[in-house]
């Protein structure tokens, strides 16, 4: 029995999708392993990185990354996980990832981010463009 793709993917292939997975998976790995220098596998040269609802700057490329992991090592959760990964293709090339992500804190508790992703494929596999997180936060009142 043969699945059809969703139509969603336009002509993103299984490979593709499970490539991307990946993608985000590893970024947990990395920041959880302190591995900053790897961040050439994961981002673009010319990479957005914006952690701003975090309160961190806003920062272009693997190296700045690197620095900004590097400064905020000791306040990054201990273990981050990528969950509900939905990708769409917005171009041949290109496509637009949005998921979840959990963050286990240093004393036990769990933060919850939403992450909006531009990736793209280079000769060296999947990289993320553009790297949006939104704290998840409790409605008021």
């Amino acid at each position: 029995m043969t699945l059809a793709r969703p139509p969603s993917w336009g002509s993103l292939d299984t490979g593709d999708v499970l490539a991307i997975h990946e993608l985000l998976a590893l970024y947990g790995h990395c920041i959880d392993a302190c591995e900053w220098q790897r961040g050439a596998e994961l981002f673009m040269t010319d990479a957005l990185y914006d952690m701003s609802d975090f309160a961190l700057p806003v920062v272009r490329g693997p190296d700045a990354i690197r620095a900004l992991w590097q400064q905020h090592g000791q306040g990054h959760p201990l273990a981050h996980h990528a969950t509900n990964v939905v990708v769409r293709e917005k171009t041949r090339g290109i496509a637009h990832v949005t998921s979840k992500g959990l963050g286990v804190g240093r004393k036990g508790r769990v933060g919850s981010v939403t992450y909006q992703d531009i990736v793209c494929v280079t000769p060296a596999g999947w990289r993320f463009a553009e790297r949006i997180g939104t704290l998840r936060r409790p409605p008021p009142g």
